[in-house]
C-alpha cells in the first residue's frame, strides 16, 4: 500500500501495513522524498511562545525564518493537487499585553515567497483550553481567554484536491424537520440579504457543509496513550491536538491511498488518524523519546509488562523497524522483503510476539 519511495527514506522506529514513524531531523528528511510526491502534510508545529517548552520552540523573532525553511520542501514535495495543512496557535509580545503577528507573518511570507496559494483559513476553537496568559487574563482580568487557533489551509495550485462532501456535518432539529417537511416548514422566496433561495433547499445531501470553525475539545486525559505513558513512567507530549482535527482535513483533502505526512509528528495523532482512514503515512520527529511513545496509539490492550517492554525496544533504537502486521511486531522487515499487507493494523495483547533485538 506505501509508495515504493518509501524504501529510500531512512530506517523507520516502528511502521504499519501504511505508514512510517521515523527519528530525525525533519528538514533533511524532506530533501529525502521525490517531488511532487505527497498529497497532504498536515502538522502543527512548535508555536512561537514566549515560554520555552518540554518538546522545543523556537523564539518569536527567529520563528518566521525557521518554518519557511521548512515549508519551502513542503512545497517541493506536494503534488500539484497538493495542500498543507499549518495549526497555528496564537501568542503574546513578551511583556506586553500585545498580541503577536507570527502567525499572519507565517501566512504572508509562504504566499508571497513560497508561491502558496491560500485555499481558506480555518479556527480551531478548542472550548476546554486553560485561560492564559495567566498575567493579562488571570491575575489583571484585561484580555479574554484564547481558545482558537489558526489553520491555515495552503495549496500549491489554485484547484486543490478536496472534496467538502467527505467531511459533512450532521443536520440541525430545524433542518431535519424542513427535510422531512418542506412545505409545512419553509416557503421559497428572496432573503432580506438579496439571496434568492429556490425549493431546491430542501433537498437531503447526507449532511450539512462545515463551516471554517471547527470546535473540538482538546481533552484528552485517559486515553490509551496517556495510560500507556503511565505505565511506561513517561510523561506524554504536552502539546497534542485531538484526533478530529487531522482526520477532518485528511478526509476533506485526500483520498484511500494518498500520502499524508507530519514532519513535526510528536504524539503521532495524525499518522494514527491516517492510518485509519486507510492512507499511506509519514510521520518525522525529531525527539526520540516523543515518537516511542506514539508507538501506544497503535496498541492496545496490553499487560503493563509488555508496555515497558515495548517502549525499552523503541528506546533502544531509533531505526528499531518494528513492524505491525498480522498481530505481530517484526524486526527491520523491510530488510528482509516487503511485509505482508493485513487489514489488521492494531496489536493486541493476546496477539503480541515481540523478537529479541
Amino acid at each position: 500500500m506505501v509508495p515504493s519511495w518509501f524504501s529510500d527514506l531512512p530506517s523507520a522506529l516502528y511502521q504499519t501495513r501504511s505508514g512510517r514513524a521515523i527519528v530525525g531531523d525533519s528538514l533533511e528528511l524532506l530533501q529525502r522524498i521525490p517531488e511532487g510526491s505527497v498529497d497532504l502534510v498536515v502538522t502543527s508545529p512548535p508555536f512561537a511562545l514566549q515560554r520555552q517548552k518540554d518538546y522545543g520552540n523556537k523564539p518569536q523573532e527567529e520563528y518566521v525564518d525557521w518554518l519557511t525553511r521548512f515549508a519551502r520542501e513542503v512545497h517541493r514535495v506536494l503534488k500539484e493537487t497538493g495542500n498543507f495543512v499549518l495549526d497555528l496557535g496564537g501568542a503574546y509580545e513578551k511583556g506586553r499585553p500585545v498580541r503577536s503577528l507570527y502567525n499572519f507573518r507565517v501566512l504572508l511570507r509562504f504566499c508571497d515567497e513560497l508561491d502558496f496559494r491560500l485555499a481558506e483559513e480555518f479556527f480551531w476553537y478548542n472550548p476546554a483550553k486553560l485561560p492564559s496568559p495567566i498575567e493579562w487574563v488571570n491575575k489583571r482580568k484585561i484580555r479574554a481567554k484564547d481558545a482558537v487557533n489558526t489553520v491555515w489551509w495552503f495549496s500549491k495550485s489554485d484547484n486543490p484536491k478536496a472534496d467538502v462532501r467527505n467531511v459533512l456535518a450532521p443536520y440541525s432539529a430545524r433542518m431535519r424537520k424542513l427535510l422531512k417537511d418542506p412545505e409545512g416548514f419553509y416557503s421559497a422566496k428572496k432573503r432580506p440579504s438579496g439571496h434568492d433561495i429556490s425549493m431546491g433547499f430542501d433537498k437531503d445531501n447526507g449532511g450539512a457543509i462545515p463551516s471554517n470553525l471547527l470546535e473540538n475539545p482538546n481533552t484528552e486525559s485517559n486515553s490509551q496513550y496517556l495510560r500507556y505513558c503511565k505505565t511506561a513512567g513517561i510523561s506524554g507530549h504536552s502539546a497534542r491536538f485531538p484526533a478530529e482535527l487531522p482526520r477532518f482535513f485528511i478526509k476533506f483533502l485526500t483520498q484511500p491511498g494518498d500520502v499524508v505526512l507530519d514532519i513535526f509528528a510528536g504524539s503521532n495523532t495524525a499518522g494514527r488518524a491516517a492510518d485509519e482512514l486507510d492512507r499511506a503515512w509519514l510521520a518525522f520527529e525529531l525527539d526520540h523519546a516523543f515518537l516511542a511513545a506514539s508507538a501506544f496509539r497503535f496498541v492496545t490492550d496490553l499487560e503493563e509488562e509488555a508496555v515497558r517492554d515495548l517502549f525499552a525496544r523503541l528506546q533502544a533504537w531509533r531505526d528499531a523497524g518494528l513492524m505491525l502486521h498480522g498481530g505481530r511486531l517484526d524486526q527491520h522487515p523491510e530488510r528482509n522483503g516487503s511485509p505482508r499487507a493485513t487489514a489488521l493494523p492494531v496489536v493486541r495483547a493476546e496477539q503480541l510476539d515481540l523478537v529479541n533485538l
